[in-house]
């Protein structure tokens, strides 16, 4: 794909731009490369834990930097590859977030004990998010590894290799890997609410994050909102119109698309809609990411209907925590415990420990003064009582 971008700015080439997004993808398909992700029957599946910041961003209750690190280095122990740490937007609008800078200073200093090296993405929503990243990772240049510096992929798991929950692997202390994100809409109601601009000028403004982080050596991940409803527009969200936004994302170097069902108003048949006009416009399976939220008890459901598309990569949050402070009325993200148990019932791996997800996710609610939202996790707690 990286040899095709150039064309795109080409006037004097009448290139079919429909045909250049048919090849869209971020993902370097190298032969003889084992990938589990890129067999639609394979029964790994990649959780990226999105409590810390996505969980966490709109609690109204300021919560202590040490308890956020503290969630963060409990949940690097449970076998999770990736999890979602921070976000450099400006204070005034997500005051919850404004301790990033420490908590990505704290993770490359004193990185937490872990299974596996994992992940830590920070939202870096325009190019004052991605300068400040930047300065801190120019700071402490031997303290974190990327993906380009990476032997193999952290996304092609070694199958022959104990599970996190399985009788070996003692934690030890990874390098983190640093990854970027950036959060486009797929309604323009929204992208005003959310970003002050249109979705045209949301994309410009993401274009230099994304190609400045990838020059940095950064994996970035793009998030687009509110796929499968809308607060301010309904259920008529176009489904190309996703995919074509996908596209622009990914012509711009983004690695990974994750499709947000932000007010939860997804169904089973507008799901796999959306991910027929996903496949329709040339993006992989393996590019793709869902991310449910429980809003209307569905999350399950469309959980189900994306593996059937081939999808394996799905965000979830502990104990249910997360919100939206720009969509009224959007309850949590489905909980890393149920989708856990719910993979786990499916004869699927994610590799991450049930019991100790469960521990977290009451620890953390209790934490904050939320309720447990993880049906599964209060039916584990309630088990332990009677035994």
């Amino acid at each position: 794909m990286l040899f095709l971008r150039p064309l795109l700015r080409r006037g004097n080439h009448r290139v079919c731009l429909r045909q250049l997004r048919a090849l869209s993808t971020a993902t370097d398909p190298t032969p003889n490369q084992t990938n589990p992700q890129k067999h639609p029957t394979s029964n790994r599946v990649r959780l990226v834990e999105v409590g810390p910041r996505d969980g966490l961003q709109n609690e109204k209750k300021t919560i202590p930097l040490t308890t956020k690190i503290e969630l963060i280095e409990k949940l690097a122990k449970t076998g999770l590859l990736d999890i979602e740490a921070g976000s450099f937007v400006a204070p005034k609008w997500v005051p919850q977030m404004a301790d990033s800078n420490e908590i990505l200073e704290y993770l490359l200093k004193y990185p937490p004990t872990s299974l596996n090296p994992i992940s830590y993405s920070f939202l870096a929503p325009n190019a004052k998010g991605l300068e400040n990243t930047l300065n801190i990772l120019r700071a402490h240049p031997n303290a974190y590894s990327t993906f380009s510096s990476q032997p193999t992929s952290p996304y092609e798991p070694d199958e022959s290799s104990p599970l996190p929950n399985g009788p070996a692997s003692d934690p030890t202390t990874h390098k983190p890997l640093v990854e970027l994100s950036v959060f486009a809409a797929a309604t323009e109601s929204f992208t005003r609410k959310n970003l002050n601009c249109s979705i045209e000028e949301s994309l410009e403004r993401f274009k230099a994050v994304i190609q400045g982080g990838k020059a940095h050596g950064l994996r970035v991940r793009a998030y687009i909102s509110v796929v499968l409803g809308c607060p301010f527009e309904g259920y008529d969200v176009d489904p190309k119109k996703v995919a074509e936004i996908a596209c622009d994302l990914m012509e711009m170097g983004a690695d990974e698309i994750s499709l947000g069902d932000t007010t939860g108003m997804g169904t089973a048949p507008r799901t796999g809609e959306l991910l027929r006009a996903m496949q329709a416009a040339g993006i992989l399976k393996e590019d793709i990411a869902m991310h449910f939220h429980d809003t209307y008890g569905q999350a399950l459901v469309n959980t189900a209907i994306s593996l059937e598309h081939g999808i394996r990569s799905f965000d979830s949050s502990v104990g249910g925590l997360g919100g939206c402070p720009y969509s009224p009325g959007a309850t949590g993200n489905v909980s890393t415990e149920d989708m856990v148990y719910f993979m786990e019932s499916l004869g699927m791996d994610t590799g991450v420990d049930l019991d100790a997800v469960v521990d977290i996710g009451e620890w953390i609610t209790k934490e904050i003064g939320k309720p447990n939202s993880s049906s599964v996790g209060k039916a584990f707690l309630g088990k332990r009582q009677t035994q």
